[in-house]
């Protein structure tokens, strides 16, 4: 079995120095034009490679980023880890991707393994409180900015939209358009996302009189978990069917849409309006047109790539927490009642 070439066999063979080969793959404006050719042809005819596994042991970390997400079946954190990728790419480094599936344990051994791997720095939604272990990763020389999740500035660099000012977006559509009897669909109120928005819908309730939000809580933030509520609404009959709808994301909305709707026997929005939350590419094509609260998902990414950039390379950074204004989308699923 032929032996794999290694940075003395390209040195041998280019007639240089092994230091020279070093500065031609990581420092190439330390060397000549020609002796850079001469070092990239011998490299080409042996067919080097080079061990990075190796190099990041000797540098203490890699051109990788960890970023961790709730999940990445979820459309929204599928745009947010693109625009991250492509802004990784610009700067030379890779994304390595971790689903916490909004499992605690999970995302620890994520935690884990990327550190291992020895991250340039880590992105993460988180699934509660992981303060302590984010600490001791940064004291190991793993910075980390929370996405889609307003940190502490003393703590961490963070970047997120404002859940709260999103529910009330959604919920004051709603009773602008007449509804009254709202409710509101959510998975875990322990997921952070979930109770900001949860809160901004109760404080556009409370400013208008004669309404009322009733709570319904979902096993997931997934369309089976939506379908699962709305067939429970179903059974219960048109006079105690809610005339209003949210749902913290566009994926409950599909699911209790899909219940309402093939049934026959309700319809959207003349017997109830309905308003999901991230504005995926789904809701535009959903049977009836969903209204929801776009979240800007590019921007998120970017700048979460940003925020980790500026860690890295200060010695003391700056903590910054970066919110977003979320955006009102109307269509069908919300029309004068």
């Amino acid at each position: 079995m032929n032996r794999t070439a290694s940075i003395k066999d390209v040195a041998t063979h280019a007639s240089v120095a092994v230091g020279t080969v070093s500065n031609v793959l990581n420092y190439p404006d330390r060397v000549s034009q020609r002796t850079k050719e001469r070092v990239l042809k011998a490299i080409d005819e042996l067919g080097f490679v080079r061990n990075d596994a190796a190099r990041q042991l000797r540098a203490g970390h890699s051109r990788t980023v960890g970023l961790i997400v709730l999940d990445v079946g979820n459309p929204f954190f599928t745009s947010v880890v693109r625009a991250a990728e492509d802004a990784a790419a610009l700067q030379g480094s890779a994304v390595l991707l971790g689903d916490s599936g909004h499992d605690a344990g999970r995302e620890a051994n994520y935690i884990d393994l990327f550190q291992e791997q020895r991250v340039q720095g880590l992105l993460i939604s988180p699934v509660g409180d992981v303060t302590e272990r984010l600490d001791l990763l940064r004291e190991r020389g793993v910075p980390t900015v929370l996405v889609d999740r307003l940190a502490d500035e003393s703590k961490f660099s963070s970047v997120a939209v404002d859940d709260d000012a999103g529910g009330y977006l959604a919920a004051r559509h709603l009773l602008d358009t007449g509804r009254r009897r709202l409710a509101f669909v959510g998975g875990p109120t322990d997921i952070r996302q979930v109770a900001d928005r949860l809160q901004g819908a109760q404080r556009a309730v409370q400013e208008e009189p004669g309404a009322t939000l009733e709570v319904l809580t979902s096993e997931g933030m997934t369309v089976l978990a939506g379908r699962s509520v709305g067939n429970m609404l179903v059974q219960r009959g048109r006079d105690e069917l809610p005339d209003g709808i949210f749902c913290a994301n566009d994926l409950l909305a599909l699911g209790v849409m899909q219940s309402l709707t093939m049934t026959h026997t309700f319809r959207i929005p003349e017997d109830v309006a309905l308003i999901g939350y991230d504005d995926i590419d789904f809701a535009v094509s959903a049977v009836v047109p969903l209204s929801s609260i776009r979240q800007p998902t590019e921007a998120l990414g970017r700048t979460a790539i940003e925020l980790l950039s500026e860690e890295v390379e200060s010695q003391n950074p700056t903590h910054r927490a970066v919110v977003f204004t979320p955006e009102l989308v109307v269509r069908q699923s919300t029309g004068k009642a």
